[in-house]
């Protein structure tokens, strides 16, 4: 299957986003990736067991990421784990997003919408 270009996969679905951005940080598994996305969006966007796994999945699949070795302080955590990593593609499709997301957020302040703490 040939890999697709970083921007033939946007706009990224909000789960795809927040899977990129956990793995962005390191190795995880599924669980850390849910519990990661969830204390980043203050519990606004919350994953499903079948939604995350269905996403991991098919990321997977894109070759956005891969599964990878347990790190070393977390080997013995629970064998049945499988850890991921976000590979080139997946930070290259991640950076391609938060550009794309920029001009979104650069566009609506041009129109003279801006969001304040009251907003959020």
């Amino acid at each position: 299957m040939t890999k697709p270009r970083p921007g033939a996969l946007l706009p990224l679905t909000p789960a795809t986003f927040h899977i990129l951005l956990s793995l962005h940080e390191g190795v995880k598994h599924g669980y850390r990736i849910k519990r990661d996305v969830e204390e980043r969006t203050g519990g606004v966007i919350r994953l499903g067991a079948g939604t995350l796994y269905e996403a991991i999945q098919r990321l997977d699949r894109l070759g956005l990421i891969e599964q990878t070795t347990a790190p070393v302080d977390l080997e013995t955590e629970n064998a049945r784990w499988k850890f991921y990593r976000v590979t080139s593609l997946g930070r290259n499709t991640l950076a391609a997003e938060l550009r794309r997301l920029e001009r979104d957020v650069k566009s609506a302040h041009a129109l003279g919408l801006a969001a304040g703490p009251q907003d959020m």
